[in-house]
C-alpha cells in the first residue's frame, strides 16, 4: 500500500518536509532520509511533484508540507491519516437464524487504494467456498472506490452450521461473528439466559401500585 501527495509548480525548487520532526524528506529529485519508503516522483516535462510513501504505516500519520523555493517562499500542508486495514462483518456479533433458512453474512474491507487480492471465509478452521463438502454455499465479492465487500450465503441452515465464521482478506485484519442456528428456540431466551423480563404492561401496573401506596 502507498500514499501520495501531489503539488504542481511552474518555478522554484520543490521540497517535501515532515512537520512532526521538521525533517526534510526530499528536495528536487534528491531524497534526504534513510527510510527507503519515501521518494519523489516528477514526470519529465511536467510541473507535478509527488511525494510517495510505500508500505504506509500508522507512524507515518501527520502533517507534510510542500515548499517552493521562491521569494516569498510558497508552501502547502497536507494531513495524512492512516487507518488500520480492517475487515468488518456487518450486524451484531451474534447472528441467529432459523433452521432451514439462509445464513447471510456481509464483510466489508476498508482498504481503498489496494483492494485485497482475495477474501476467504472460514467456519471454525474449515474454509467455506463453492467447493465445500457441505454444498449450498454462494460467495459474492464486489470491489468499489469505497472498499471491498464480500457476501457469504449458506442455504438450508442446519445445526452443524452453527459456530464461528471469520472473514479473512489478503491484506487486512480479519473479522469474526458467531452464528446460532435455532431449532425452534427463541433467540431472546438464549441471549438473556432465561432471565425474567418485565413487559411494559406489568411494569406499568407495578408503578401504579407503588404510586397508590405512596399516596395513602
Amino acid at each position: 500500500m502507498k500514499r501520495a501527495a501531489k503539488v504542481v509548480s511552474s518555478s522554484g525548487a520543490i521540497s517535501w518536509m515532515r512537520m512532526k520532526d521538521i525533517h526534510i524528506l526530499t528536495s528536487s529529485l534528491v531524497t534526504y532520509t534513510g527510510d527507503g519508503r519515501f521518494s519523489v516522483k516528477h514526470p519529465e516535462g511536467s510541473d507535478e511533484w509527488r511525494l510517495i510513501i510505500d508500505y504506509v504505516q500508522p507512524r507515518d500519520a501527520g502533517l507534510y508540507e510542500c515548499q517552493v523555493n521562491t521569494e516569498p517562499k510558497l508552501k502547502m500542508a497536507f494531513a495524512l491519516r492512516v487507518e488500520a486495514a480492517q475487515a468488518t462483518i456487518l450486524g451484531a456479533e451474534d447472528v441467529y437464524v432459523k433452521k432451514g433458512s439462509t445464513i447471510s453474512l456481509t464483510c466489508k474491507v476498508n482498504v481503498q487504494s489496494t483492494p485485497p487480492s482475495s477474501v476467504t471465509w472460514h467456519h471454525g478452521s474449515a474454509v467455506v467456498d463453492f467447493d465445500s463438502p457441505r454444498g449450498g454455499v454462494s460467495l459474492e465479492t464486489e470491489k468499489t472506490e469505497s472498499g471491498t465487500t464480500s457476501k457469504l450465503l449458506v442455504t438450508q441452515a442446519r445445526s452443524s452450521d452453527s459456530g464461528n465464521y471469520t472473514c479473512i482478506p489478503s491484506n487486512a485484519n480479519p473479522a469474526s461473528v458467531m452464528v446460532h442456528v435455532l431449532n425452534g428456540e427463541h433467540p431472546a431466551a438464549m441471549q438473556h439466559g432465561g432471565s425474567c423480563r418485565l413487559t411494559p404492561t406489568i411494569l406499568m401496573a407495578l408503578l401504579t401500585i407503588f404510586t397508590a401506596n405512596l399516596l395513602r
